[in-house]
């Protein structure tokens, strides 16, 4: 009999690299699931979990959005930030929605559960824990800089980061999704602060070790000023073995085309740089390297592709 199951494909991350490509992998016809960072502590996330102690809503609500087939206004709507009023300024309709929810079922992953319903998701979506939970970064100096935001603004070299308090509790269905999985995608995003904050949760690790999917890191296209000055595309993966473990990775997907120069200049500004691919390394690191154009070159900022990232990890799965 013909195998009609629809692979099982896993994204993991946050900040906006993720939604980018989850917006695409919706369209293809796979079983799609999202493990969330909720480390964020910056604006209405930080406030929100401060007040309410509860996970940081903000990555969630993009990856909701990403994945939701809801008419366009209602996502509009979702999306809004509210400009005045100095109780409500910067704050995010969706984020106030999930506290609403966190609130009224007495749980922040049933209250995801809950809004997906509500806006017609298009897969599963998990918080990397239902718990709040403070990520902290150990700098070559010693020093130890606490809360997502405040580490890239640090702007010293950052030699781990780790989280608090000591055991998260990943959640099971989380896990469960990882070790099912045909193919486990690593979103391009911050380093420190949005890809490891999941990846460091020990059985998050153990799980992507013991999985027998294909692990592909999609490697971020532009350097990071205050995490990943310098950084080269072995860099990237290093720091990822470093912190759980060798053999993570199968393969790594790097951007191949030029970049224009007035947008270097752009980033330039930015202390950002384009990512060097060094092959010899990569190879070195037991990878498979993916090599394509891989950007939206409609955009002054440098955003991958959504429809060409999407056809490029889809294609993966027949292999």
């Amino acid at each position: 009999m013909k195998d009609t199951r629809k692979p099982n494909v896993v994204v993991i991350g946050g900040g906006t690299g993720m939604p980018v490509l989850i917006r695409g992998l919706k369209n293809f016809p796979v079983s799609l699931s999202a493990i969330v960072t909720v480390a964020d502590d910056g604006g209405s996330s930080g406030r929100l979990r401060s007040e309410m102690a509860i996970p940081a809503p903000g990555d969630i609500r993009n990856v909701i959005a990403a994945m939701s087939d809801a008419e366009p206004m209602i996502l509009k709507m979702f999306q809004h930030r509210f400009e005045n009023g100095n109780s409500l300024s910067g704050h995010s309709l969706g984020n106030l929605l999930l506290a609403a929810m966190t609130s009224i079922t007495g749980d922040f992953y049933r209250g995801i559960k809950e809004i997906s319903r509500v806006l017609n998701v298009k897969g599963r979506i998990y918080p990397i824990a239902n718990q709040n939970m403070f990520l902290h970064a150990e700098m070559d100096d010693g020093s130890i800089i606490s809360g997502e935001s405040k580490i890239p603004s640090a702007n010293k070299k950052i030699k781990r980061v780790f989280l608090s308090p000591e055991h998260i509790e990943p959640l099971p269905e989380a896990i469960e999704a990882i070790l099912k999985a045909d193919l486990i995608v690593i979103a391009p995003g911050s380093l420190y602060t949005s890809i490891l904050p999941n990846v460091i949760v020990p059985e998050i690790g153990e799980a992507l070790q013991n999985s027998k999917g294909k692990v592909v890191y999609v490697c971020n296209v532009m350097t990071q000023y205050g995490e990943t000055q310098g950084y080269t595309a072995a860099d990237h993966v290093k720091t990822i073995h470093d912190h759980v473990g060798k053999n993570i990775i199968n393969a790594i997907v790097v951007h191949n085309a030029k970049i224009e120069q007035f947008v270097r200049k752009l980033y330039e500004e930015e202390n950002s740089t384009p990512v060097i691919y060094d092959t010899e390394r990569l190879l070195g690191l037991g990878l498979e390297i993916i090599e394509a154009d891989i950007i939206d070159h409609s955009k002054t900022t440098l955003r991958h592709n959504t429809n060409k990232v999407a056809k490029l990890l889809y294609s993966l799965l027949g292999q």
